[in-house]
């Protein structure tokens, strides 16, 4: 089991998810964060000052698969977050964490493992 964590641009949620679908993913946790990378930022207006703003907002998605569903699913975040055309995406669209996950437990029913995902 793996636990796949994806950071990317708000306004590709909507692809990510639909990608997600054709793969037969249907499980996910998405919560808004604020950070950056190689962006490092951009210059906003404010009441006509200008404000260096540090964090960028993102979308931080958290998936749960069983083993088999791994590169399936990295592949369908990857097809759903780039925002460039063709093979490449553009700085900025985000990053995909694989991280090993030890154990799961449904908590409506005790089922624990693989199954409970």
């Amino acid at each position: 089991m793996k636990l796949i964590v994806a950071i990317i641009q708000p306004h590709r949620l909507e692809a990510v998810k639909q990608a997600l679908i054709e793969v037969e993913v249907f499980r996910l946790t998405v919560s808004d964060v604020q950070g950056y990378g190689r962006q490092k930022g951009h210059t906003e207006y404010f009441r006509g000052q200008a404000m260096q703003v540090n964090l960028i907002r993102k979308v931080r998605l958290e998936i749960a698969v069983n083993d088999n569903f791994l590169q399936p699913t990295i592949n369908a975040v990857l097809k759903g977050a780039r925002t460039g055309t063709g093979p490449k995406g553009n700085v900025g669209d985000g990053k995909i964490f694989v991280m090993p996950l030890e154990n799961v437990v449904r908590i409506s029913d005790g089922t624990i493992g693989g199954e409970a995902i």
